[in-house]
Parts: C-alpha cells; structure tokens; sequence
C-alpha cells in the first residue's frame, strides 16, 4: 500500500475534470460517503477539517483512513482555484489575489483589514454581462458563471490568510466581479454551506449580497431564509443618467427598482445599503444629491458614496476628498444616512477587473 499519499493525492486534486468538494453542501457530502460504503461519521469529519480547521489538502485529515483520503482526491478537487499572483499593499492593510479557475479562467478576490473586522470581497462570475460603463469587469463581457465551489473557496483561502496575519475574517461582501443574481441558484448554496452551523458557521448577517439591480431577484431574496444584508448599485436617481450608466436600467427603471426595494424593507425589516459611485461632472452634482434624497426618503436605507476608482479605457474621473465631502452633507442634511467609503488598495490596481485584465493583457503581449 502506499503509505506517501502527498504526490498522488496533489497530482489528482489538481484534474481539470473533478467536481471541487466545496461544492458539496454537507448532506452531499454525507451521501457521498454513504455511496462509497463509509458512514456518516467520516463526512463530519472531513467536513470539519473543510470548514472548521481549513486544511488545504487530504494529507492534512489525519484521522481519516488513507484508502478514504485516495478516494477523495480521485474523486473531489480541494484545489478549484489556483493563486497566481498576489498584490499587498501596508498603506491600508489589503490583499489582492487574482485566481486561476480549473478551466484557465482568472478572477479576483480582496481581502481588507480594518481595525475592528476583516472583509473579503468575493467574484460569482468570470467578467459580467451587466455592462457598467465605469467598471473594468463589464467591460470585458461574461465568459461564465463561478460554480458554488469557486465561491465558497475564495471565502475558506481568505480566512487562512487572514488567521495567519492574527485576524478572524469577520464579513463578507459579493461586491467583486459579477451580478450575484445572475448566478443566483449558486450565490444561495454558497450562503447555505458558509452559514452551516457545524461548518464554517458563517453568520449570515455577516454576508452583504450587491445587486446591480435586477427586480425579481430582489423580491426574491426577501423570501429566503437567510438575513443577509442587501446592497443596491444605483449610481443616479434619474432613468435617463442612469441608464446611461447601467444599462440594465433600461429594463428596471429606478421607479421599480425603488418600490421592489420597498417590498424587500417591509417584508424583512432589514436596512439596504445603496452604492453610489461618485464622478465628477457625471453624478455629482448637488442637485444630484437632492434627487437621489427625494428617491430614497422614507425608506430604511443607508447611502455608501465611494470616490470613482480610475479604470483604464472608462472616461471618468474620480472626485476631489471636498466633491465627496460636500455630496453626503446634501444627503444627511435632506436626512438621508450617508457615509463615504473611500477605495482600498489604489496602489495595487484595486478597481474591480482591473488586475484580471492586466494579466490577460500581459499575456497576449
């Protein structure tokens, strides 16, 4: 028998055509086992070292038995994401890892330390077809959807790197590249198997969820089970400008988006945060302001105004600190809770894309 399982058990979880076990949810995993004659005991067990001790290969469940531990690299990748190339920045404590998917497909994943929490911001989908004129992800399509456990992978290697820098990981926002509800089947496992209470045991009020907007989707949402919290990318407050910035806007104007925002408010009391990416001469203007105030009053709400990070190729430019200052005082003063959140790593191409793109440039080079 052989007794040195690291070469094999290496070389076969890296097989292109393997399904990950982060895709398993626990009562998957528990049927597998019971599939291949082992009981239910041992996928509690390999789901503990998944989620609980986060080991990065077999070799290191060591009260498996070695046929098990074979099996499971013959059978399940624990590798579904490759890293290669990481980017960290001391200015303001972030980590950014770009990824290689089985398939050769590159995403990216942030992490960012602040002084009271540790944020990973997760991709759902290689590129994006929602098509943002200012965002680097947009712009280069949708190639395809990330499989659950492609998501739940960046989520388990972030809290790793966290733990090893002395830091829980302590949120999660789908704020990185693609539409969450145009992945939704998956984004809704990848909650399930995070929020698994004999797993990882990831609170759900700790999960932000980003739409672009889509309405259904919203409404949706509001029927889950999960409390996770909600964020809309609005951008504007006018059809006409932000269109022109979200296309998809075309389809759900911001009259709808709004009233299904209010659905979502009064079935599950639960505060929305709206995204607004402010650029000078484009939406930031005062009575840009005023607008986005008169759409949003009354509702239970929160505004992140966030300084346009540059993207290569998009003709904005990112507002002065005193453009942004003066933008939320129009909204607190017309009360509507407004706070600024400044970009994090601008030393390491932080905007969403941005470094998913250079590497593809690089390589055609």
């Amino acid at each position: 028998m052989n007794t040195d399982l690291t070469p094999t058990i290496q070389r076969q979880a890296r097989k292109a055509d393997l399904t990950s076990i982060y895709d398993f949810s626990r009562v998957d995993l528990e049927a597998w086992c019971a599939a291949r004659a082992y009981p239910a005991y041992r996928a509690r067990q390999i789901w503990g070292w998944l989620y609980r001790q986060r080991v990065g290969s077999y070799d290191e469940m060591t009260n498996l038995p070695g046929a098990l531990r074979e099996l499971l690299a013959a059978e399940l990748s624990i590798l579904p994401l490759e890293p290669v190339r990481e980017l960290w920045t001391d200015v303001d404590e972030t980590l950014k890892l770009l990824y290689r998917a089985r398939d050769g497909q590159l995403i990216e994943t942030v992490l960012m330390f602040y002084p009271d929490r540790a944020t990973v911001c997760i991709s759902c989908q290689v590129g994006c077809a929602v098509g943002c004129s200012f965002c680097a992800t947009g712009m280069g399509g949708l190639q395809r959807n990330l499989t659950t456990g492609e998501m739940v992978y960046q989520v388990v290697d972030m809290a790793r790197r966290a733990e090893a820098r002395g830091r829980p990981l302590t949120n999660l926002v789908m704020m990185g590249m693609g539409e969450p509800f145009h992945n939704y089947a998956a984004t809704m496992r990848f909650v399930g198997i995070l929020n698994d209470h004999d797993g990882f045991d990831f609170g759900a009020r700790r999960i932000t969820i980003s739409t672009s907007g889509i309405v259904p989707f919203i409404d949706r949402l509001a029927d889950e089970p999960y409390q996770v919290n909600l964020a809309v990318s609005i951008h504007a407050a006018s059809d006409e400008l932000r269109s022109s910035l979200v296309p998809i806007n075309d389809r759900w104007p911001v009259a709808d988006l709004i009233a299904a925002v209010r659905r979502y408010i009064a079935k599950t009391h639960r505060r929305v945060s709206f995204e607004y990416a402010l650029m000078t001469g484009v939406n930031s203007s005062d009575e840009h302001a005023l607008e986005l105030a008169g759409r949003l009053r009354g509702l239970l709400c929160h505004v992140n105004v966030i300084p346009y990070n540059p993207t290569p190729g998009a003709p904005y430019e990112r507002p002065t600190r005193e453009g942004v200052e003066r933008f939320v005082s129009v909204l607190t003063d017309a009360g509507i809770p407004a706070t600024i959140r400044y970009s994090r790593g601008l030393d390491i191409t932080a905007a969403c894309g941005q470094l998913r793109a250079d590497q593809i440039a690089a390589g055609a080079s």
